[in-house]
């Protein structure tokens, strides 16, 4: 699997095409000094249109920096061509000399920026810096930090990932809130197959990036799906470790972006799992009705005892619901020794439906209502207050 392109916020991609030769040498020498822009490729005449999409869609630089002194009137054709395609991609004019006529045109054709000989490092790093916010603005700060929250199961197979992905969409919904879901199940993760995802970043990506997550382009890293953003689990299974510093930071660069963060994590007993719930706000450990299922959710319930994470920051929710469950309710409260935050009926129509059409779980279905008092459960106030790490760590 190909690493997200390493970038740090002073850094920008771009596509250099410049038939002054000395031009593009004078560029790429003030270039070691102001280290604003990493030239992907440089083309030495000016391409036809065919030859520069094909360019921008092989490199998806975030520029496209064009000599408009060799000849103006063929640059402004190029720069006119790559703003009426729609891509992501700024153009910056470049030119021997202050040249007005060539400035007003390469502007008036959709270019940001205009850079000229002698090349000033304190002009191109105010550029630069122009062209970065533009590029890739800080993410928009809800008023007060988002709220994560951690799907676990007992035992595998519980149901977990439906319900933190039916739980997304009733968010998102339900408030018209900004609601990312991680999936954290980096060696078996299905929220890329529940969501129908074909993305080439994953989770895996977002933490192994330079430094913290909000350095990389997180619109590319991010797949967008019924409204809420998603980062599906890696494509192919990955089981190495993850540092916890790197978990850390993404949530915490997640919680500033968005009001809620939903985690499908592996089952609780899993190192990442634990790890993710002491950087949470809250987290639901999901467990069937059967003997198996309870009797490893009360050995979770015990483990978070033991290792000192208050039981308001974790609920158990009973999922697949039947008459004929071998413990009932208060049996359950009994067994865990905490209450039973919900109950959700089994409803394997309304899940086939879902996985074989692609559509949301309708709202109708017994097991839609119970996802939405889910969902309206989380919204509330949360036990870690803001600013404030949660105390217990898994290291």
């Amino acid at each position: 699997m190909e690493p997200f392109p390493k970038a740090t916020r002073s850094e920008l991609t771009a596509l250099l095409i410049a038939p002054d030769r000395t031009l593009a040498a004078q560029f790429a020498a003030s270039q070691s000094e102001v280290r604003a822009c990493q030239i992907l490729s440089d083309l030495k005449t000016y391409p036809s249109r065919q030859t520069l999409e094909i360019r921008l869609k092989q490199l998806h630089p975030d520029l496209v920096i064009i000599d408009a002194g060799t000849d103006l009137r063929t640059a402004a054709e190029a720069i006119q061509f790559i703003t009426e395609t729609g891509l992501a991609v700024q153009v910056v004019g470049l030119h021997t000399r202050n040249d007005s006529e060539a400035l007003l045109t390469c502007l008036r054709l959709g270019a940001c920026e205009f850079l000229h000989a002698p090349f000033d490092a304190a002009t191109q790093r105010e550029a630069f810096s122009r062209l970065l916010r533009l590029r890739r603005p800080e993410p928009e700060i809800p008023s007060q930090p988002g709220t994560v929250v951690v799907y676990s199961s007992a035992k595998p197979g519980a149901g977990a990932s439906t319900l933190a992905f039916h739980t997304a969409l009733a968010l998102r919904g339900s408030e018209h809130k900004k609601v990312l879901l991680i999936d954290l199940d980096l060696a078996a993760g299905v929220i890329g197959f529940y969501s129908k995802l074909n993305h080439p970043y994953s989770v895996l990506d977002a933490l192994e990036g330079a430094g913290e997550p909000g350095s990389a382009d997180w619109g590319a890293l991010i797949a967008g799906c019924d409204g809420i953003d998603v980062l599906p689990a890696p494509a192919v299974p990955y089981c190495g470790a993850i540092e916890m510093g790197r978990l850390a930071g993404l949530f915490d660069y997640a919680r500033a972006a968005y009001d809620y963060v939903l985690v499908d994590a592996p089952a609780i007993f899993k190192r990442s799992s634990l790890m993710a719930l002491s950087n949470a706000n809250r987290a639901l450990i999901v467990s069937t009705g059967d003997i198996a299922s309870v009797h490893l959710a009360r050995k979770a319930v015990q483990l978070l005892d033991r290792l000192g994470f208050p039981k308001e920051r974790f609920q158990v929710v009973v999922n697949r619901v039947n008459r004929n469950d071998d413990v009932g309710p208060a049996g359950l409260e009994k067994l865990f020794r905490c209450a039973i935050s919900s109950r959700l009926p089994n409803d394997p129509l309304a899940l086939h439906r879902v996985l074989t059409l692609g559509r949301p779980l309708e709202s109708g279905s017994d097991l839609g209502k119970g996802i939405r008092e889910l969902a309206a459960g989380l919204i509330g106030p949360v036990s870690v207050p803001a600013g404030q790490k949660p105390s217990a760590r898994v290291h």
